[in-house]
């Protein structure tokens, strides 16, 4: 398609952390971040999807009186506006007829016209079928002299969706809003594919993107802007708000005979350009999984009403770990540790979790478990009579120590984060009621080879040893029996996780893993401790999550389930 002249547009990128259902603080930041665009002389702003009402607002959308609020701010919104162009998300339509997940393209006070999402994801953690109507047209906007297109998230990602069909209409830059969850990789992934739309399609792109804690989900921003040759021009970092203002070079396309245009007058572009490009770096893969971590905590605690919170500190590597995302997120003085020793905590248990709280500078109280587990035994002699001392008793310390920082959440208003990582949650190795206690469970989607290299991380991120090398290692044991150590009981977690990734997250039978070389005893019996926990999990707290396949919203297996691949 002949290209016909070049000018350029200056965009601004509004990454920001909305809160699902708050419209009214919603709105606040949008208007605060398109009164800064419209000073800026910005000809677009662009807000991530569905940022009126946060994303993803599920089952909120199914409530008419929701529905209309959102509509009236975003009325609201758009009688304030001036000649900065903006694209804002949200939900279109009515709950007794038809909704969409759509974009209002509004200036001047004037709501021009309304972009309606057209391929809605359904699969993964993502259920907007059930929610919303796919739109089935589009009109392209004419905006300082240059024919646009906008698309919203899911429309990107099929190579023959939306975003070509437009830039075959004559588009010249696509305007892209969305809700993206973080996965490891993701933002790899992303530009990978925003930059081959951009080149196939002769067309640049602007990718903007929320950044948020959202229950499991965590959104990493990393809005990004392409030219039509598929090269990066700018690109926001991750896991904090931005205002991304970027010139971009657009040579405009021909149009397509019939296709709907909407001329829009934007603001004067008589400035001259002071503006350089930036392009935040893409951090290491595991700083990502850390600012997801950090984000997830720090959102969930906040945004439910939660100030502090409050880690039982066994003196072990994953609630050490959890403890230093919770400094990183909130400030050590609202991070309190807890120490509850039991008659077979050992001296350096308890010290090790003294000297964690010191390197965290978070306070730390013992509590001692012993007179309860003493009480309970007593309690329970005549019933137990003639029986062996077993994991009954076992779990009964955890669930000691569960009450305990139940008792001091309610006392205080603490959230209870829980240290659980998901090589035992997959296979059972918590105790139900006991340490799955908590409001939030922070790595409970990080396998124990993970925790590890993340602990390792932490401290080298730091410059100073903040988790003991001790802690990261000493042979990890639950403490509830004399010398007790988790390789009784599970194979090593470089044996162990490498299953685990492939039966969870792969969705692989036993059968194609044993395939593979894998030991066939070994296979079936971790597929087996996965299986029969799902109810386990199933009452456990939510989570952040960074892999592709979490427990949680993205894998839902039936509890009663006799499937034995």
């Amino acid at each position: 398609m002949a290209r016909i002249d070049a000018t350029k547009l200056r965009i601004a990128l509004a990454q920001v952390n909305p809160t699902v259902g708050d419209i009214e603080a919603n709105l606040a930041k949008i208007s605060q971040l398109y009164a800064a665009s419209e000073a800026a002389g910005c000809d677009i702003v662009m807000f991530p999807e569905l940022s009126i009402t946060g994303y993803p607002p599920e089952d909120l959308v199914l409530k008419a009186g929701f529905v209309a609020a959102n509509q009236e701010a975003m009325a609201k919104f758009a009688s304030t506006t001036g000649t900065c162009v903006a694209v804002v998300g949200f939900v279109d339509g009515s709950t007794d007829l038809e909704l969409y997940n759509a974009a209002a393209i509004i200036s001047g006070g004037v709501v021009h016209d309304v972009y309606r999402k057209q391929l809605l994801p359904n699969y993964s953690v993502f259920d907007e079928q059930r929610y919303f109507t796919p739109g089935d047209s589009f009109s392209l906007y004419q905006i300082g002299g240059v024919h646009v297109g906008v698309t919203i998230c899911e429309d990107i990602w099929d190579a023959s969706g939306p975003v070509r069909q437009q830039a075959q209409a004559g588009a010249a830059i696509n305007i892209n809003i969305n809700g993206s969850p973080y996965h490891r990789g993701k933002i790899g992934e992303r530009a990978a594919m925003i930059g081959e739309r951009a080149k196939d399609n002769d067309c640049a792109i602007a990718y903007v993107n929320q950044v948020c804690g959202q229950d499991e989900l965590v959104f990493d921003g990393g809005s990004m802007v392409f030219d039509h040759t598929g090269a990066l021009v700018a690109r926001s970092p991750q896991f904090v708000e931005d205002l991304l203002i970027v010139e971009v070079d657009v040579e405009s396309q021909k149009l397509r005979r019939g296709t709907p245009v909407i001329a829009i007058t934007s603001a004067p572009r008589n400035k001259p350009s002071d503006l350089q490009a930036v392009i935040t770096k893409e951090e290491t893969d595991l700083e990502q999984v850390f600012g997801a971590l950090v984000l997830g905590t720090r959102d969930y605690v906040r945004k439910n009403g939660f100030t502090d919170v409050v880690i039982g500190l066994s003196g072990g590597i994953d609630s050490a770990l959890v403890a230093a995302i919770a400094v990183e997120a909130l400030g050590a003085q609202h991070v309190h540790g807890v120490s509850m020793p039991s008659r077979y905590s050992s001296e350096g248990s308890r010290t090790d979790a003294a000297a964690l709280a010191t390197a965290l500078g978070i306070d730390l109280q013992t509590i001692s478990i012993e007179p309860a587990f003493e009480a309970y035994l007593s309690m329970t002699q005549q019933s137990f009579a003639g029986k062996q001392p077993d994991l009954t008793e076992e779990n009964l310390q955890s669930r000691v120590r569960g009450t305990t920082l139940m008792a001091l959440s309610n006392k205080f208003g603490w959230m209870v984060l829980t240290t659980g990582n998901k090589s035992e949650l997959a296979v059972g190795y918590f105790t139900l009621y006991g340490d799955s206690v908590g409001g939030f469970a922070v790595i409970k989607d990080l396998l124990k080879t993970t925790v590890y290299d993340l602990c390792r991380h932490i401290n080298k991120r730091s410059g100073r040893e903040i988790i003991s090398e001790v802690v990261i290692t000493k042979p990890p044991s639950a403490e509830l029996r004399p010398d007790q150590r988790d390789d009784q009981s599970l194979p090593a977690y470089e044996v162990l996780d490498p299953i685990l990734e492939l039966y969870v997250e792969q969705d692989r039978t036993a059968a194609e893993i044993i395939a593979m070389g894998f030991d066939d005893a070994l296979v079936r019996r971790i597929a087996r401790l996965v299986d029969m926990n799902e109810y386990k999990r199933r009452q456990g707290a939510p989570g952040v999550r960074v892999s592709a396949k979490a427990f949680g919203k993205d894998r839902r297996l039936p509890i009663t389930n006799g499937y034995r691949g």
